[in-house]
């Protein structure tokens, strides 16, 4: 399946007005069982910051896509400057009006390929959210990541993992996601690749374990294979997730608050 022509059809509603775009954010922070484990963390390492008095001037958002993350951050951490960089122009200059509308100012996007671009020792915080499965040159990215960061900024990964990431369960089976160009990634795998390109310490755990493998069916895969295949479906998706999402909710908390011994997903935090 490509995600592309689905994300076109979305922008088309939601893109019309601000108030439409805030909602979509809203939507997505609810459905994407990812958003909740992301979220989370950052809470922590916020808080962590602010424990420690140590202020947030600084955010780099890899692979921006939407905007989602930068939004939330934003909103968050209103003092902070952050830089977006996504390698599609329409994207970027759509991102950029909307947060000039909303009065944003702090945040800028900027087109660009995130296994090139570095601000050397600049941002305290890196944001990649399924990105590292879209980039062959996944180390080059890293390396870039790292440089960019001051000493003692983290990074923090989304991204499938290999035990069944990319809805592949079988040698020789495809991804679910055609844009994808590793099915997933091995859990040590990416350990060793931060630590050889200039992090220090890293945590990875594994997330979409059981309660996560059907919510993401419920609330992802199904309803987008039926817009897919016929665009009818956008007048019952409401109805549809009346439905299904009440039981998404219920297994998105467990999913987040469970020890995984595996998972289709996987979240990294490295520190440089």
């Amino acid at each position: 399946m490509q995600y592309d022509p689905v994300k076109r059809r979305l922008g088309v509603v939601f893109n019309s007005t601000p108030f439409l775009r805030k909602l979509f954010y809203q939507l997505l922070d609810l459905l994407l069982l990812r958003c909740w484990h992301i979220q989370r963390e950052l809470r922590k390492w916020m808080a962590e910051r602010t424990a420690g008095n140590r202020p947030v001037t600084a955010i780099y958002d890899a692979g921006a896509g939407f905007g989602q993350y930068t939004y939330w951050l934003s909103g968050k951490l209103p003092q902070a400057r952050i830089t977006a960089i996504d390698v599609k122009e329409e994207q970027v200059a759509d991102c950029n009006a909307f947060f000039q509308r909303i009065g944003r100012p702090q945040v800028a996007f900027q087109v660009g390929d995130v296994t090139r671009f570095e601000e050397p020792d600049t941002f305290d915080l890196v944001v990649c959210v399924d990105v590292m499965e879209h980039i062959l040159e996944d180390e080059a990215a890293l390396r870039c990541y790292s440089t960019s960061l001051k000493p003692g900024g983290m990074l923090i990964i989304s991204t499938p993992s290999d035990q069944g990431g990319s809805d592949v369960h079988e040698e020789g089976e495809g991804s679910f996601i055609e844009e994808h160009v590793r099915d997933g990634y091995n859990i040590d795998d990416i350990r060793a690749k931060c630590l050889r390109n200039g992090f220090s310490k890293v945590e990875a755990r594994y997330s979409y374990g059981a309660p996560g493998k059907i919510s993401w069916k419920l609330s992802m895969k199904w309803p987008l294979l039926m817009l897919q295949a016929n665009k009818l479906f956008f007048i019952v998706l409401p109805v549809y997730y009346l439905i299904a999402y009440p039981i998404a909710f219920v297994l998105n908390m467990a999913d987040v608050r469970m020890k995984h011994s595996t998972g289709t997903g996987l979240i990294v935090k490295a520190w440089k």
